[in-house]
């Protein structure tokens, strides 16, 4: 566990009850349990599946910005993850969810909040300090860590892979691995940061934490 005093501790405290929303979101629980809606489902993967490009760019941002070599390493082991050709989840849950044809799913247009989402991960990539790359990457990883842990002791396996599939990728030991690296380096950049810097990262934070809080309730609209 961070310090206190920390920048990440700092930044969710400053998140408020808004936090506290995203990790108690129904949709979480709903997702946990096996029950929730696969109209709900299909269309929060359809649009979650969107980011997978925006984020790839933000997390390879980092990893060029980063201070060491050694800050690089599990950023970039994390990079092939995601981008590996054994990371099928998304391809196998769109056909358990009859949505497996590529182009139809192309023909559904993007959310409001899917695209404030991409931009911001494509803003902060492009022109953003190493501080607001990280706080932006630290909400996504972070945010879903923590509601992954908290249902995980309660998720039903008896249903498809889909729902618990999903709760078993944002917890466990490797995932918690990769929050923890994240958390570090924006902690090792607070302690860096005049007032300013540290102004620009609580910014990008609160915006990825209001766009987390948008993302889950889009899916039920």
């Amino acid at each position: 566990m961070a310090p206190a005093s920390s920048l990440t501790e700092e930044l969710r405290a400053a998140a408020g009850q808004q936090w506290e929303r995203v990790t108690n979101h129904k949709f979480t629980v709903e997702v946990a349990k096996g029950t929730i809606d696969r109209e709900v489902m299909k269309k929060y993967l359809i649009q979650d599946h969107r980011f997978l490009e925006a984020f790839v760019v933000l997390l390879a941002s980092t990893i060029a910005n980063a201070r060491t070599l050694e800050d690089c390493i599990p950023g970039c082991q994390f990079l092939a993850v995601i981008t590996g050709k054994e990371n099928t989840y998304f391809e196998r849950s769109f056909d358990v969810l009859g949505c497996g044809d590529a182009d139809e799913r192309s023909e559904v247009p993007d959310e409001a909040v899917t695209l404030k989402f991409v931009t911001l991960m494509r803003e902060v990539a492009r022109e953003g300090t190493l501080g607001e790359m990280l706080s932006v990457m630290v909400v996504a990883a972070w945010s879903y860590q923590s509601w992954g842990e908290k249902v995980l002791p309660s998720t039903n396996r008896d249903t498809d892979f889909v729902t618990w599939e999903w709760v078993d990728q944002h917890s466990g030991d490797d995932f918690s691995q990769v929050v923890s690296y994240m958390r570090g380096l924006l902690d090792k950049e607070g302690t860096l940061l005049d007032d300013d810097g540290r102004k620009k990262c609580r910014k990008a934070f609160l915006r990825a934490v209001q766009l987390e809080e948008e993302f889950f309730e889009m899916a039920y609209e």
